[in-house]
């Protein structure tokens, strides 16, 4: 099926998005990092963004890009001949869940090495949304396919975190952008832990190649991190070294010892395949422990650290278990 565009309500009615423009710009965002608070029409099929209230506006979310957005520096710069982007395609939607257990982690997934797209990148699991499919059920259907997880109807809880700008290749040093995704990030609130959830995920091999549960203590440590500055955050003390991972091998499955400091990697300024957590993902960790009640740890480079508002101040309410459609 056909992928799902955004839109944006820029004069007073919906508008598909070019692929070359970045979104943040086209809604007003200025030249520092952010956070912007978005309104937002979550309907099937579509999602409608504004940087004001709206009749249909479902939810007023925080949107973010990255400091070295390819879209944002593109319009800073002369056209090169022959660098022309794409004028006949818009802006794709995509979704990714945070599943949280009833102990308060995390799951994080490593994208299988053969992808042609960020291979070795530590993410959630997600994708795009098809066309007349609600967000949740995308969700929650990218979840089934990549961990083989099916959250029964009734034993789980949501709410919609946040949006974020993203594209592929992510840096202009790595090429011209191929692909220009707003992806948004769902908080889905398992009523089962960590252990009874991990009896029961089926990884799929062609999707994922490893597992791991994050407590909020190492990814508030992992959301520190700023990509796009020159200098570390500063990481806590009691910082457990590893974290216990579940890795897919040809014979099976086997545990992992994942050194923390993997998913402390930042953004090289080259293209390579070395393992890291994406950028959308730090941004996603940490509007879940503002969720919870907690920030990360300070950084090194205060300007590159924007908590944004307190979590009341978004449309951050969790949905009863009812709303979810568990299919």
């Amino acid at each position: 099926m056909a992928a799902v565009r955004v839109q944006l309500l820029l004069s007073g009615r919906p508008e598909s998005v070019s692929f070359a423009w970045s979104v943040c710009g086209l809604l007003g965002a200025g030249p520092g990092l952010g956070t912007w608070p978005i309104h937002c029409s979550l309907k099937r099929g579509r999602l409608v963004l504004s940087s004001r209230p709206f009749p249909g506006a479902s939810a007023r979310l925080p949107l973010q890009r990255p400091p070295f957005c390819p879209f944002a520096a593109l319009e800073e710069r002369p056209r090169v001949p022959g660098a022309e982007l794409p004028t006949d395609r818009g802006v794709d939607l995509g979704v990714a869940v945070i599943l949280q257990s009833s102990d308060k982690s995390v799951l994080l997934t490593r994208r299988a090495r053969t992808l042609s797209v960020s291979p070795n990148l530590w993410v959630p699991p997600g994708g795009h949304v098809e066309l007349e499919e609600e967000l949740l059920d995308g969700g929650l259907r990218e979840l089934w396919e990549e961990s083989g997880l099916h959250l029964p109807q009734g034993q789980f809880s949501w709410v919609p975190l946040g949006l974020w700008e993203s594209a592929y290749p992510p840096r202009l040093g790595w090429g011209l952008p191929k692909y220009h995704h707003i992806v948004l990030y769902l908080l889905v609130i398992s009523q089962e832990s960590q252990q009874q959830l991990q009896a029961r995920i089926q990884p799929n091999p062609s999707e994922v190649s490893a597992l791991p549960w994050l407590t909020p203590d190492v990814a508030a440590a992992v959301a520190a991190t700023e990509d796009g500055t020159e200098t570390p955050g500063l990481l806590p003390q009691d910082l457990p070294p590893s974290v216990l991972a579940v890795e897919l091998e040809e014979d099976g499955r086997a545990p992992l010892v994942l050194h923390v400091s993997t998913l402390l990697r930042m953004i090289p300024t080259m293209a390579e395949d070395k393992e890291r957590v994406s950028t959308g993902t730090k941004f996603a960790l940490k509007l879940w422990l503002q969720h919870l009640g907690r920030t990360p740890p300070p950084c090194k480079s205060a300007a590159y650290l924007n908590p944004g508002p307190a979590k009341e101040e978004w449309n951050m309410d969790p949905l009863p278990p009812n709303q979810g459609s568990g299919k």
